[in-house]
């Protein structure tokens, strides 16, 4: 595959794919392992999609999520237990829930990703200039293979 122009072999494409999902989910792996005491992986994403989406309804965060909603009950309600997400209900139709985070929810995530990058930062530090420059075309690279991913 050295050239563009050049049709790659399935071979040597399931050979990359295979190596990029192991490389990925190592990395992923070790993220994990600096997440907070206390917090599962699940609520983690929970919290991520409800703060990226802003406040939102048990079913859309259940849709987000891709679990079924009483699943994602169990972790709604987990997280409010410890305080990092609140639901109201919703100012158009009071029968429907919509949860936000807290303030603690909010300092949660702002610690979560800190600590996530001051690792990833601290690896990448030991790698050179052009080793870093090939990892940040390959990031513009992956985010195009995940465009408009369903």
């Amino acid at each position: 595959m050295s050239s563009s122009s050049v049709t790659p072999r399935t071979d040597e494409l399931l050979a990359l794919a295979s190596g990029l999902r192991l490389v990925v989910m190592r990395l992923a792996r070790r993220l994990r392992q600096r997440a907070e005491a206390g917090i599962t992986p699940s609520m983690l994403s929970a919290l991520s999609s409800v703060e990226r989406l802003g406040p939102i309804t048990l079913g859309d965060l259940a849709a987000a999520e891709r679990v079924r909603p009483p699943s994602l009950s169990v972790i709604v309600s987990r997280l409010e237990e410890e305080g990092l997400v609140a639901r109201e209900a919703d100012p158009g139709d009071g029968r429907v829930s919509m949860v936000r985070l807290t303030p603690s929810g909010v300092r949660l995530m702002e610690r979560n990703r800190s600590r996530k990058n001051a690792y990833l930062a601290q690896r990448l530090r030991t790698l050179d200039g052009a080793d870093r420059e090939v990892l940040a075309r390959a990031l513009g690279i992956l985010e195009r293979v995940l465009r408009d991913e369903p």
